[in-house]
């Protein structure tokens, strides 16, 4: 990387709410230092010069919630709900070694950073608590690969089965005296490790930095959930738990607080602007306002949602009451893919489904918008990552208009957002530094990567056969729990589709 940058000829969206223009590019010490009409830093010398002509210049995108470790379990996810896919974790991320979490974060890497995305909110899991090793093999993945991170470990001090005990009457008899006394990490070793991570931090903040994660509510003690907002409050962490991801969790929050998941929440302290909150599906308006004064970004994951049957979001709802929204794929293990461009496109398309009032469907600019700002803010980055202006970090995407999705090139906003694929990724810039041209990532040995993850991939399945066999066993009783769950009407998501053989009368609106 040169400390002086000049990028020329391009055609630069530079953000949601700002028409595409033609305009050169000044990036100095890796952040935009000017705009300008083409030709306009014609007296700029000793800079390197990139040439940008036919090309789309984007912000890099912003994965606001994923799982490293789904990277290596792609493939492994068969059809579940999400309480079914939870109760066969155990046999699809097991027995990692440091090597694995290193090697499934580079994957991760380059695949988001061959599909435009330059920054990444990482739920990261380790067996059977985080390890200060295991944080720094992440971090040092993700430094290398050249992608700016979040390193949430994933923590819980209570198990599925504790979480849910009326579960386990559905589950097999002889099966069920051992998931009695299956018991989560001890939470105190939990929060010290992040605490001992805080503490001597050794990559740069600015690129690779630390977060907490306590993974789902009903899956933490209240005890537990407080230390962890003590300890981001403490370290300026930034704070994500899965909220109202299924209708289990909305129902037996309930049940257990007397009260939603949300205002629960509320009540420890977790709720404020350093927190979000994946997925959000089954909460009610009274709950996003209550996010919403609080500072809290919702992280939407159409992909994962669908993959799981978990529902779909009431993402217009949520705008509508000041609720900040970003945009994540999950792990490519339940989402299949770390295409963010994908997401965004199935999130504006999904409100077409749900709402017949044009007006309230999400339109291109608010799609862009949560994959790009509303993500960055997500990332503790709102100041920073997300638009291509002066300040800026210079994380930038350049797409070929040579493409057939731009081909003829009317609206680029709307072309992006409704056609892009991610096949039109020419290059990659992370803080003004190319780490993906023509389409192929520059940090890293691909084809060895590839060796690498099919012999993991082959080596773990062996490790892990027996839990699958588990799994599959556990799968009825498990799936008869959290399908058949009825929901007050005032919690229900933007939609659910009728009762076989049921006409519908009309959709709730979103």
């Amino acid at each position: 990387m040169t400390d002086c940058l000049l990028i020329v000829n391009g055609l630069v969206l530079p953000a949601a709410d700002q028409p595409a223009r033609h305009a050169d590019v000044l990036v100095q010490h890796g952040r935009i230092q000017a705009l300008s009409a083409p030709g306009g830093f014609a007296g700029v010398v000793a800079c390197q010069v990139l040439d940008a002509t036919d090309r789309l210049l984007i912000p890099g995108l912003v994965n606001a919630h994923t799982h490293a470790h789904g990277s290596l379990g792609r493939g492994a996810v068969p059809d579940v709900a999400l309480e079914g896919f939870l109760a066969a974790s155990p046999s699809i991320n097991g027995h990692r070694n440091l090597d694995d979490l290193a090697l499934s974060a580079t994957l991760t890497a380059v695949e988001l950073l061959k599909k435009g995305c330059t920054a990444l909110f990482d739920m990261s899991a380790e067996s059977p608590l985080p390890t200060l090793d295991g944080l720094h093999a992440l971090a040092g993945a993700y430094a290398a690969a050249g992608i700016r991170a979040v390193v949430a470990p994933m923590m819980a001090d209570r198990t599925l089965y504790q979480a849910y005990p009326e579960m386990l009457a559905g589950l097999p008899a002889t099966l069920q005296p051992a998931l009695m006394a299956l018991r989560a990490a001890d939470p105190d070793a939990c929060l010290a490790v992040v605490r001992q991570a805080a503490r001597d931090w050794p990559f740069d903040n600015a690129q690779v930095r630390l977060g907490i994660a306590p993974t789902i509510p009903l899956h933490c003690t209240d005890g537990f959930l407080r230390g962890c907002a003590a300890l981001s409050a403490e370290f300026d962490l930034p704070l994500q738990t899965h909220l109202a991801e299924s209708r289990a969790q909305a129902v037996y929050g309930a049940k257990r607080y007397g009260r939603s998941l949300v205002a629960h929440l509320a009540e420890l302290g977790l709720l404020g602007a350093q927190m979000s909150v994946a997925h959000a599906i089954w909460i009610s308006d009274a709950d996003i306002a209550l996010l919403a004064r609080a500072g809290v970004t919702a992280v939407h994951n159409p992909l994962s949602n669908l993959r799981l049957g978990s529902g779909i979001a009431p993402i217009r709802r949520m705008l509508e009451r000041g609720l900040q929204v970003a945009l994540g794929s999950d792990g490519a293990n339940t989402s299949d893919t770390q295409n963010l461009f994908e997401a965004a496109r199935l999130a504006v398309g999904l409100t077409r489904i749900v709402d017949t009032d044009e007006a309230r469907w999400l339109n291109a600019a608010e799609g862009l918008h949560m994959a790009t700002e509303g993500s960055a803010r997500a990332l503790g980055w709102g100041d920073r990552l997300g638009r291509v202006a002066p300040g800026y970090q210079a994380d930038l995407v350049l797409l070929d208009l040579t493409r057939p999705e731009y081909v003829p090139l009317r609206d680029p906003l709307r072309q992006l957002v409704h056609g892009e694929s991610g096949s039109a990724v020419d290059r990659v810039l992370v803080g003004g530094r190319l780490v993906v041209a023509d389409g192929q990532v520059l940090t890293v040995d691909e084809a060895a990567l590839r060796q690498q993850a099919q012999a993991a991939a082959a080596r773990l399945d062996a490790i892990n056969a027996d839990g699958r066999h588990l799994a599959a066993a556990l799968r009825p009783g498990v799936s008869a729990f959290c399908c058949g769950i009825g929901l007050d009407a005032q919690l229900k998501p933007a939609w659910t589709p009728p009762e076989p053989g049921v006409v519908a009368a009309g959709q709730p609106e979103i």
